[in-house]
């Protein structure tokens, strides 16, 4: 459209689409797709690699609307297991990074997390939390979903022995996740799947327990992993601003700019670091009536060194010297 009107000539976009619609052009062409070569491919252990998505599901209740919500789910190649999967109210970056929390919390450290490039998956907050935990983030090629068939009949089984099995007049969130969760262990984990020559995800899963990498850290480390940083310059009164509210941090960062570790789903701040992710102190709610009776900090004076000539008598001497000169 805009080519046309560089050229004086004018024309709506609803027409345009129309012919392109008519002429069956106006869907994205991949010249190499039916040479693409594909191949069959399984991880040789549990762990080695862990897919990613997000289903669409039903609707539920919430404030007494209905809500759609959506099911975000991670499964371990070489066995089926799900590592974990949760309905979500949106699938934006903190529902993926919630799950991901989980599932390294009940199942170990994978090698590589293959994804695809939705907003939610590229986001920097999970490429970070990714490098931080040793984990090899993979994207998905554009337009080839058949780099995820796994997940998709994953979907396929959700949709035909969970959803259309549970009560519609479920209303809250947790309610519906309970029954996943108790479906998943008690139904899916350890049912035969074709898959794996008849043997359950959970079977095939422990065949391999002595080869999973638990996360060795503390729980508060490894909250942090998944805190979304911001960059900040300190103030010169040692705060800094943050969706209106201000805190106050340790003086001696004022004037510089640094990083603020933030909690995904409330934004409080939690940590500050440098640019190499060491803490710098801590962080609390700037309180103005406390400041009134707060001690300031104060440079401590340099006593001036005391001569046993004061500057005055060196003056009355260098006044003598230049008088008997004179008279000479």
């Amino acid at each position: 459209v805009k080519m046309l009107g560089n050229q004086g000539v004018e024309v709506s976009r609803s027409s345009v689409y129309r012919f392109l619609k008519a002429n069956d052009l106006s869907s994205r062409v991949i010249s190499d797709a039916p040479t693409i070569e594909r191949r069959k491919f399984e991880a040789e252990y549990a762990n080695d690699i862990w897919y990613g998505d997000v289903m669409h599901g039903p609707s539920i209740t919430k404030d007494g609307k209905s809500q759609k919500v959506y099911m975000v789910s991670l499964m371990d190649d070489a066995s089926r297991l799900i590592v974990h999967s949760c309905f979500c109210f949106n699938e934006k970056a903190e529902s993926i990074e919630y799950v991901l929390q989980q599932a390294l919390l009940k199942r170990g450290i994978p090698k590589r997390l293959i994804v695809d490039n939705g907003a939610a998956y590229v986001a920097k907050t999970l490429q970070q939390a990714c490098v931080r935990i040793g984990v090899h983030l993979i994207y998905c090629r554009p337009y080839e979903p058949q780099g995820k068939a796994k997940l998709e009949r994953w979907h396929r089984t959700v949709r035909d022995q969970f959803i259309k099995e549970i009560n519609p007049n479920i209303d809250n969130l947790y309610d519906l996740n309970a029954r996943l969760w108790a479906w998943i262990e008690e139904y899916y984990h350890k049912s035969p799947h074709k898959g794996l020559d008849g043997k359950s995800p959970l079977s095939r899963y422990r065949k391999d327990i002595e080869l999973i990498n638990p996360v060795k850290m503390s729980m508060s480390d490894f909250e942090k992993i998944f805190y979304q940083r911001i960059s900040r310059r300190i103030n010169k009164d040692g705060s800094f601003s943050l969706d209106g509210k201000l805190y106050e941090v340790p003086y001696e960062l004022s004037g510089k700019t640094v990083f603020i570790g933030l909690t995904p789903s409330t934004r409080a701040p939690q940590v500050i670091e440098d640019e190499a992710g060491n803490d710098l102190g801590a962080i609390i709610d700037l309180d103005a009536k406390s400041n009134l009776h707060r001690k300031r900090q104060r440079p401590i004076p340099v006593e001036p060194t005391k001569t046993q000539e004061s500057f005055a008598d060196q003056i009355l001497a260098k006044r003598i010297e230049r008088l008997s000169e004179e008279k000479t």
